[in-house]
């Protein structure tokens, strides 16, 4: 690469400025790349969300029911009120993606999985779809513009510090694919329209991914980075111009696959509710069962008609804290009979009706049955069962789709719900509120317009994430607390040692005692923490403690009068600075410092003297009773227990259990994030999250959904407290795909 006072090389670069922003790390060519892609990009979205309203239009026009109708319009008002957004954050991924590139982590492009089908053969991928889509966008854009993508990534490898690939190259298909369904994520649309409005980036963004890349490769190739590659011929303007027909024609190919696309989904869905009246055949007959004579002149009533009976029950639906007498297939068909009664011709329910009605009342029955939802919010989400049938109604996807608003929201409420405590809070406690307000709601306004989940899913997304980032807050603050006690846990227990090691069974002045259990043990904890058990500092305490016992033990050795002398001085210095680095109360250190200088001034008196020249001077000296009597000493016996203030020392059960155990297995089967019920006592049940397992002490600590810790167990405890059967691990899996799944299986053991 030629030298050029326009490139500025990462690794030559001048140190950061205080306070300098990430963007001035990278050379200035790159920032001009950045900003004509961003410019371009910006001009493609607006392209793409000018011409979506007469797209989907286009696509209303052509539905084949009101429904389907209401599926596109709604997207349109969706589009015009998310537009601002999709676009900011589009861009917004886009310069951070290129403030990557000046660190020395290149983010691999997160992109969504294919998840594989499930086991039941019953639910429609739409991740599958939606990366199908992505994988044949992105392949037509190297197909066309990969020889010219290459280069662009290798002049970017030339700048930058960690190597880069088409896949993570920032102008690249594959993130700017990544980048928009990242910007869109928000939309409250059903997939047919993801697709359509992915064809539409594709249409107005990816089409022009040659200029894109011209024009960031002429910007290098003036800055002299790499300017000896070979440059193929682009895709000419003047060359897509001359062939309007080919254009227009393309245009026509897209729509016409757009069409293909959404009929596809239909038929996907028609096959799955297929696959289910397969299985509902053995429960038909129940509703609205009718004698022979009157079979032939039974008259099936209309999905319309259905839908206006089930809006006049909605209305009667009981409260959830009455008794639960409400049967929705006995209201039914009473209210079909009295209909029968006054047309004067008997009338029931069509096959297809029927099976939506008896598959939709299998699901709550097993809702109202589940043990994981507490009683008081299944009661509540019990209350959705009509309007949930309703939906079924209009929109057979329903079973098929697990984005589908009305059955996410049903799943939102209950992974919600799962961690509600309950007790008699319920008035109070803003979930209840909040599940209470979609309920009432629902109940009031559902007529026959499925876009109403939309909008309550919509708010509900914003107030359980809302909730959840605060909780995530106070559950990582609980989190790094007990971290924190975990080290000075494992600090508390070296220091102990290091205190029995040299104290127990010895015989010392109590004062020292006494200053090294109360004081200096403060000093070498602060020390273990900061520093740890492998440094100078830890070495040093621990010396200062040996220098100390040994001064004021008695010594016969000849040379210990002049090793007093010499040792003394550092002593009384580290012992001051230990202390007043753990800030210790400063009259108890001048006190103690005032008894160390007797005891040392006694020991320095009476090393190294025989016991003749001791004789000598007692009985030279004047008689003073209080010059006799000898320090208080202290003969350490016990062990030495440090416990930190306000804290008690966790005890194990004294059952211990064989590591086969059947209630250790459970224990280890718990994973971060689980959900206990424990059974306080008799009356109250506590509900709570296994939020850390922490070591050494093999702690288990539990919070709330506030993210606040309300248990703490250790291994052993919680295994006796599951053989007890006092803790049940709560299923925190989709209450709808529970629920279906449990009914299949009713459904197949009658078939079977």
């Amino acid at each position: 690469m030629q030298n050029d006072s326009k490139v500025v090389p990462l690794g030559k670069s001048g140190p950061d400025q205080p306070g300098s922003s990430p963007v001035a790390r990278l050379p200035v060519v790159l920032l001009q790349v950045r900003d004509r892609a961003a410019q371009q990009l910006k001009e493609s979205l607006q392209s793409l969300f000018d011409n979506a309203d007469d797209t989907l239009f286009e696509m209303a026009d052509r539905a084949h029911n009101n429904a389907e109708q209401n599926v596109f319009f709604e997207a349109m008002r969706d589009l015009r009120l998310k537009r601002k957004s999709i676009e900011r954050n589009f861009l917004d991924k886009f310069f951070e993606a290129f403030l990557r590139l000046g660190q020395y982590e290149i983010a691999e492009p997160i992109l969504n999985e294919p998840v594989s089908f499930d086991k039941l053969a019953l639910v429609h991928n739409d991740d599958l779809e939606r990366t199908v889509a992505v994988d044949a966008m992105v392949t037509k854009v190297v197909n066309r513009d990969g020889v010219a993508l290459s280069q662009l990534t290798t002049r970017l490898n030339e700048l930058i510090p960690q190597p880069l690939t088409d896949e993570t190259n920032p102008l690249g298909p594959t993130l700017l694919c990544d980048f928009f369904l990242q910007a869109g994520r928000n939309l409250g649309v059903e997939i047919k329209v993801k697709l359509i409005i992915l064809k539409l980036f594709e249409k107005y963004a990816l089409a022009d991914a040659d200029q894109l890349y011209e024009a960031a490769n002429q910007l290098l190739i003036a800055a002299g980075v790499l300017p000896d590659l070979k440059v193929l011929p682009s895709r000419r303007s003047t060359d897509r111009s001359s062939s309007n027909a080919a254009a227009r024609e393309a245009q026509r190919a897209d729509n016409a696959s757009l069409v293909q696309a959404t009929e596809k989904l239909d038929q996907s869905v028609q096959e799955v509710f297929s696959a289910l009246q397969e299985l509902l055949v053995y429960v038909r007959g129940n509703l609205t069962p009718r004698s022979d004579s009157a079979a032939a002149d039974a008259r099936p009533i209309s999905s319309q008609d259905l839908l206006r009976l089930l809006s006049h029950l909605q209305q009667y639906v009981p409260r959830a804290d009455t008794p639960d007498d409400f049967d929705l297939r006995t209201q039914l068909e009473q209210l079909i009979g009295r209909v029968s009664a006054r047309s004067g011709k008997f009338r029931t329910v069509g096959t297809v009706d029927e099976d939506v009605i008896n598959l939709i009342s299998m699901l709550f029955e097993f809702i109202l049955d589940d043990r994981n939802l507490p009683g008081s919010l299944r009661a509540l989400i019990g209350r959705l069962q009509i309007p949930m049938l309703k939906v079924a109604v209009i929109d057979k996807s329903f079973f098929s789709r697990g984005s589908h608003p009305a059955r996410r929201l049903l799943n939102e409420i209950a992974s919600a719900a799962l961690g509600w405590g309950g007790r008699d809070d319920s008035q109070r406690d803003s979930l209840y509120t909040r599940i209470d307000q979609i309920v009432q709601r629902l109940l009031h306004d559902f007529v026959d317009d499925p876009a109403i989940f939309t909008e309550l899913l919509v708010d509900f997304l914003a107030f359980t994430s809302d909730e959840r980032r605060r909780s995530e807050l106070l559950e990582q603050r609980t989190r790094d607390a007990e971290e924190g006690r975990a080290l000075a846990e494992l600090a508390r227990e070296r220091v102990q040692q290091a205190l029995n090691d040299r104290l127990l069974g010895r015989t010392l002045p109590e004062v020292v005692v006494r200053l090294l259990q109360e004081a200096w043990s403060k000093v070498l904890l602060l020390t273990c923490l900061k520093h740890g058990e492998q440094s100078s500092e830890w070495q040093a305490g621990l010396q200062a403690m040996d220098d100390l016992i040994w001064s004021v033990e008695p010594h016969d050795e000849p040379d210990a009068r002049q090793r007093l002398l010499e040792l003394v001085p550092g002593l009384l210095k580290s012992l001051r600075d230990g202390l007043s680095s753990a800030a210790f109360d400063p009259f108890a250190t001048s006190e103690f410092f005032s008894q160390l200088e007797a005891l040392h001034v006694q020991a320095f008196n009476h090393v190294a003297r025989s016991p003749e020249e001791i004789a000598s001077t007692e009985q030279l000296a004047p008689a003073d009773p209080e010059s006799s009597v000898g320090p208080s000493m202290m003969a350490v016996v016990e062990e030495i227990v440090l416990v930190a203030p306000g804290e008690q020392v966790m005890s194990e059960p004294s059952l211990h259990l064989p590591e086969n155990d059947e209630g250790l297995l459970q224990v280890d089967k718990l994973r971060l994030g689980s959900w206990v019920e424990i059974q306080e006592d008799e009356d109250h049940k506590l509900r709570c999250k296994l939020a850390a397992i922490v070591e050494p002490s093999g702690r288990y600590v539990f919070v709330n959904r506030t993210g606040m810790k309300v248990l703490e167990k250790t291994r052993m405890g919680l295994a006796v407290e599951f053989r007890r059967g006092a803790i049940r691990v709560l299923d925190d899996s989709l209450l709808f795909d529970r629920a279906l799944e449990s009914v299949l299986g009713n459904l197949r053991k009658l078939k079977g």
